[in-house]
């Protein structure tokens, strides 16, 4: 199987790596589950949706977590996020050469509440330990869940978001944000809409992911050894400055698109002439046509 989209977390996980090469941390056999979810009637997983593991990718030593989207829609829980911080902080001992985190998640469980809230806290700032230790983490984005919620945060919170166009990355679900606001701010059942919204080609042009990548497990695979390869050759140091910066640029992103209704609108605002034909255009002719109008391209 070489479609991200349709695999599991385990086939992601060994795809990605090289063959033979991933050691499971924690796995089912080990029996750490949610200490909430039986309390509740609610199904257990041996592994609590997360798989943590050590694997080489080219020769090279990483961590990787893949969440398994058919669990709970992904959703993070106190074991699973404890799970993610347990990998992380290994990371700063053990030194990879970089964290991969496989995302594939609706945010954090509501069987669990604080506790999933806690737990994303904690992940991001395992995350960012990681990352001024100089161990860069990369965030996959391609499941049929999307990165939402906390998980979306943690997501822009690592080195760098390589995602296909199925992916889509935001921090509040559309059922979310059509329950919130009503039907008529967003329409959840739109599934054009939504894709336009956050899916992976949204995203690229917005300059959220710095790459785009066609639904195939081999293509994230050379994407992650290529965002790898760029953090070490120009690491990005976590300092004050850098996040005034990025602060600027999402300032300057309201103050220009903030009155659009449709990604469409912002489209056409980059100087893409056939904004309408872009959702129907693949991966490689979509790059060709989109990538010099994307923010932070020049």
């Amino acid at each position: 199987m070489n479609s991200y989209l349709e695999a599991s977390a385990r086939e992601r996980l060994r795809a990605l790596c090289d063959a033979g090469s991933v050691r499971e941390m924690l796995p089912p056999a080990a029996r750490v589950i949610s200490p909430h979810l039986a309390q509740l009637n609610a199904p257990v997983s041996f592994d609590d949706g997360v798989i943590v593991a050590q694997a080489l990718l080219g020769g090279a030593p990483v961590f990787v977590a893949a969440q398994e989207g058919g669990f709970m829609g992904g959703a993070v829980g106190e074991v699973h996020g404890a799970k993610l911080v347990g990998l992380l902080r290994r990371a700063v001992r053990e030194r990879p050469t970089a964290v991969l985190l496989l995302l594939d998640t609706g945010g954090v469980r509501l069987h669990e509440a604080n506790a999933g809230l806690i737990a994303v806290s904690e992940v991001m700032r395992a995350l960012l330990d990681a990352r001024a230790a100089g161990i860069p983490v990369i965030a996959l984005v391609g499941g049929s869940n999307g990165a939402f919620g906390g998980m979306g945060i943690v997501a822009r919170c690592a080195n760098a978001i390589i995602m296909s166009e199925e992916g889509r990355l935001a921090m509040s679900g559309p059922e979310v944000i059509e329950t919130a606001s009503g039907v008529e701010e967003y329409d959840a059942r739109d599934r054009a809409l939504v894709w336009r919204t956050c899916g992976g080609k949204h995203r690229y042009l917005l300059g959220d992911c710095q790459a785009i990548v066609p639904d195939e497990v081999s293509a994230f695979r050379l994407a992650a050894q290529q965002a790898i390869a760029a953090c070490a050759s120009a690491p990005v140091e976590l300092t004050l400055a850098a996040l005034e910066q990025e602060q600027q640029m999402l300032d300057e992103r309201i103050e220009r698109f903030g009155a659009m209704r449709d990604p469409l609108e912002i489209w056409r605002a980059l100087g893409i002439a056939d904004a309408a034909g872009l959702p129907v255009l693949e991966i490689d002719a979509f790059i060709d046509s989109a990538a010099a109008h994307r923010l932070g391209a020049n």
